[in-house]
């Protein structure tokens, strides 16, 4: 399968990740860039005397660079790459693909050791089926699903003004008692891992194949996402920051057919722990797990739905 611009895009963000890749490459250690929705703020550009005049945005599904002071000219993604590995063409997206650990062509999963059989390449034009779970009233205490909702819809939602109100009062609400005490009785909720009759584990209907991860506390919000939407093992479903507004929900694809759920959880945690030291949410391991929903204007879906 030859690698191609569109199916790097679709693997990277729209081309983000790739910019932070490179940018990585000249400033270890640092944050190097971070989101405003689909876009950047100025960051450090290697090729103009490392100041902060590279200011980088996505048009039309591409993401796309200009430097303020013109240092170099104003291009795409893949533009910007070449100047960093001096390559062009298809040796250059080869490159791409193996330095980004991109595995297009490849066999993919967390597990996966090694491609045993030709990839089919699908049409890039095949939107698949957006993942289906449970939908839960407000509040916590009602464990009878109202509906099922897909993972687009559950983005719209979030991104649009449905919960905006409570998700400002609960961030306006001092004491850490209390503002349980509210988000328990004033958000709606889904379980992103499932459908379920009630939500408990033992009445589980259909799996999602989708695994919820909850960083809590996080005091860099915009280099976490960067790097979660980056990640080299885990394909990014929806992102978005909690109710709280100081951690991130990071919800990601696994195969039940490769572990159980608990078993991946645990897996995925201890990834987690050796490459953001960071620890999660051990909640998280409970098929049934309540996920409140907030606002969050810049909230991430992978591009593959939309």
């Amino acid at each position: 399968m030859e690698v191609s611009r569109e199916a790097i895009l679709h693997k990277t963000h729209y081309g983000l990740n790739i910019y932070a890749y490179v940018l990585r490459q000249y400033y270890t250690g640092e944050t190097v860039l971070s989101l405003s929705g689909r876009d950047c703020k100025p960051a450090k550009n290697p090729f103009n005397a490392d100041k902060p005049t590279l200011i980088v945005k996505v048009v039309d599904g591409c993401a796309t660079h200009t430097d303020s002071e013109e240092a170099i000219a104003q291009g795409n993604v893949f533009d910007f790459a070449a100047l960093h590995f001096s390559l062009e063409g298809q040796a250059l997206l080869d490159k791409l693909n193996e330095e980004l650990h991109l595995r297009i062509g490849k066999q993919q999963g967390f597990y996966a050791q090694a491609e045993s059989q030709p990839t089919v390449a699908l049409p890039e034009i095949v939107k698949p089926a957006a993942p289906v779970f449970s939908y839960f009233n407000k509040p916590v205490t009602n464990v009878t699903p109202s509906r099922q909702a897909s993972l687009v819809e559950v983005y719209h939602l979030i991104k649009g003004n449905e919960f905006a109100s409570c998700t400002s009062t609960l961030r306006n609400i001092p004491g850490p008692k209390e503002a349980r005490k509210y988000k328990a009785q004033n958000f709606d909720y889904v379980t992103f891992s499932g459908t379920f009759s009630k939500r408990n584990d033992a009445n589980l209907q259909r799996y999602s194949g989708l695994l919820t991860i909850d960083f809590d506390h996080i005091q860099d919000i915009p280099s976490l996402k960067v790097a979660l939407l980056n990640d080299h093992y885990f394909e990014t479903e929806l992102l978005f920051v909690s109710p709280s507004g100081d951690g991130l929900k990071w919800v990601i694809p696994i195969d039940l057919t490769q572990a159980k759920h608990q078993d991946y959880f645990k897996a995925v945690a201890n990834y987690v722990s050796h490459t953001y030291q960071l620890e999660i949410d051990q909640s998280g391991k409970d098929i049934s797990r309540a996920c409140f929903l907030p606002h969050d204007s810049e909230i991430f879906i992978n591009p593959k739905y939309l």
